[in-house]
């Protein structure tokens, strides 16, 4: 099987990286056992971006790897230390090329060396245990995993970025007079269907330098498949101007230039797009006898029906500076009214899937379909396997107004609640009002032990008022005495120190023994 050495259509399977997992984690210290959650946050995926590169001018690299992916992001780790980001897969993309969806939606229109196309967004690093505390939850024993990536089929479609477009019938010679009027060096031979894939040439015409691109193959019957040219159409789409190269010494029987020109007129109406594109026609081969008779017998024609026409010679080059310099002049004209258009970076954001609110509840055959941003991000941040997270999910989902959505629209103890696609959804027991593990161990994500409503912590917050009220010859474990309290500071000191409140008046020669 031939290898393709052209290739400007394909289908790309692309997938961005995964979010890495926060990590629940507690600081560890010695004689500090409550040091507090101290789990790190994951790093992001990659993403993967098509960036427009001059330098590349096919796209047969992805026809031979169609699946790319970017690098998952790294999980977090103790000690407050956050997942690496996973790498950007970056890919480069020939200028003019355009980007669809699987359905055939256009995504964007790449233009312009340095344009970019964040086509999948990495997924977003889990938030570690560390990130989740607050005033109410000060040592969670979870975290969220991270988010997969955008996963999607898009297809990739180029469009030659030309100023102007050569059309005819095969050998009337667009790659000779490409060759003639630029440094390009197409294939040139004398038998139909040479030239197999677009060629492009650079033009300069006074102040005014341009791109020339030919479209081989085009025939009678090219709109519904024959030949090769509506392969190619799709590269004359973007050019200011159309050059009709006509063979004026064609030897095949029933042939004239004024009826191959109104074929090729034909199959570019069929084709569509290109009735707004400024004419010109281009009588070749008259260095051949025939063919100047034959273009002297029809120029007038030609002309009356408002056509520019130029009677050239790609062998001997007559007539060619006046055909390049009413090319520039159609090019400057169509320069100087197109707006400046700048090198951008399109982030594509898939909309919610309720159409811009918190989320939608629907009753369907199989339960109640909870679709939203929120929800869907926060199921797939959860470890279901952790009491505590599941929890945490209730919390937020209640918090969002979910099950109160739900009893509004009638559901009952016992439904199925869908969360998510169809087809990919985390289903639930509807179970309102009802306490979850986590709630019968304590308040979620709390540890009793940082509870400030402990006796020894309301004990320190009265000692501490009345030491503003205090005689100056007391001390604080004088405060704590009138009181009637414990010092819980003094109490610690006390037990850790064997000489505390021992003086020379005591009875006895040595301090009291530890614990006594």
């Amino acid at each position: 099987m031939a290898v393709p050495t052209f290739v400007d259509r394909v289908t790309l399977h692309v997938s961005a990286g995964r979010g890495g997992n926060g990590v629940a984690s507690v600081h560890r210290e010695k004689f500090k056992p409550l040091g507090g959650p101290d789990g790190g946050n994951g790093g992001p995926g990659g993403s993967v971006i098509l960036r427009v590169d001059p330098d590349v001018t096919t796209l047969l690299d992805y026809h031979h790897s169609p699946k790319r992916k970017a690098d998952v992001g790294g999980h977090g780790a103790g000690g407050h230390r956050n997942g690496a980001h996973g790498s950007d897969l970056v890919l480069p993309v020939p200028d003019g090329t355009v980007v669809t969806d699987r359905h055939g939606d256009v995504l964007a229109d790449l233009v312009g060396p340095g344009t970019e196309l964040v086509v999948a967004q990495g997924g977003r690093g889990g938030l570690g245990n560390a990130a989740l505390a607050s005033s109410k939850r000060k040592a969670p024993g979870f975290a969220l995993l991270g988010e997969p990536g955008d996963e999607l089929e898009i297809v990739l479609e180029l469009k030659v970025v030309a100023d102007i477009g050569l059309v005819g019938f095969p050998s009337a010679g667009k790659s000779s007079l490409i060759a003639a009027i630029s440094r390009a060096r197409p294939k040139i031979a004398d038998y139909p269907f040479t030239t197999l894939v677009p060629n492009l040439g650079v033009v300069t015409a006074g102040d005014t330098t341009f791109t020339v691109a030919d479209v081989p193959g085009l025939i009678e019957g090219a709109s519904e498949g024959r030949g090769l040219g509506h392969e190619f159409l799709r590269h004359v789409e973007r050019c200011a101007a159309l050059v009709h190269v006509v063979d004026t010494a064609s030897m095949e029987p029933g042939r004239n230039p004024v009826d191959d020109l109104e074929v090729i007129e034909n199959e570019l109406s069929r084709y569509g797009g290109l009735e707004d594109r400024p004419r010109l026609v281009a009588l070749n081969k008259i260095d051949v006898p025939d063919g100047r008779d034959l273009s002297d017998i029809v120029i007038d024609d030609l002309r009356e029906q408002g056509l520019t026409v130029f009677p050239v010679s790609a062998a001997s080059g007559e007539g060619l500076r006046e055909l390049t310099f009413a090319m520039a002049e159609i090019v400057a004209a169509a320069r100087a009214a197109r707006p400046a258009v700048e090198a951008t970076r399109i982030v594509l954001r898939p909309p919610s899937a309720d159409g811009g609110d918190d989320f939608t509840v629907v009753a369907t055959d199989v339960g109640w379909e909870v679709r939203g941003t929120k929800p869907e991000r926060w199921v797939r941040q959860t470890d279901f396997s952790n009491d505590e997270a599941v929890g945490f999910l209730a919390d937020r989902l209640n918090r969002l107004g979910v099950e109160d959505r739900l009893l509004e629209l009638g559901a009952e103890e016992g439904d199925a609640v869908l969360i998510g696609e169809a087809d990919n959804a985390v289903v639930f027991d509807f179970r309102p009002m009802v306490a979850t593990g986590a709630e019968l161990l304590g308040r979620r994500g709390e540890d009793s032990r940082f509870d400030e409503s402990r006796p020894a912590a309301v004990r320190r917050r009265q000692i501490d008022a009345a030491m503003a009220t205090k005689a100056a010859h007391e001390t604080r474990a004088d405060v704590a005495r009138r009181l009637g309290v414990e010092d819980p500071d003094q109490t610690a000191v006390r037990r850790a120190d064997p000489d505390w409140g021992w003086t020379e008046d005591d009875p006895g020669d040595e301090p009291p023994e530890a614990g006594t």
